[in-house]
C-alpha cells in the first residue's frame, strides 16, 4: 500500500529534482517510492482484471 504522505514526498522529490540536482539518498528515497508506487498501481489493476475475470464467468 502507497500511503498520501509517500505520493506527497514522490512530487516533492520529483519538483526538487527539476531545479537541483538531488542527493545520492534522495536518489534513492526517489527510485524506491517510484517503484513501490508502480507496484501498488499494478496490484490494483491486477485486482480490477480478477474481479471483471470472475464477473465474466458469472
Amino acid at each position: 500500500m502507497i500511503s498520501k504522505e509517500d505520493i506527497e514526498r514522490i512530487n516533492i522529490l520529483y519538483k526538487k529534482s527539476k531545479e537541483v540536482i538531488l542527493s545520492e539518498e534522495e536518489a534513492e528515497e526517489q527510485k524506491r517510492l517510484r517503484k513501490k508506487y508502480i507496484e501498488w498501481i499494478k496490484m490494483q489493476v491486477r485486482s480490477q482484471l480478477e474481479v471483471h475475470v470472475s464477473n465474466d464467468k458469472n
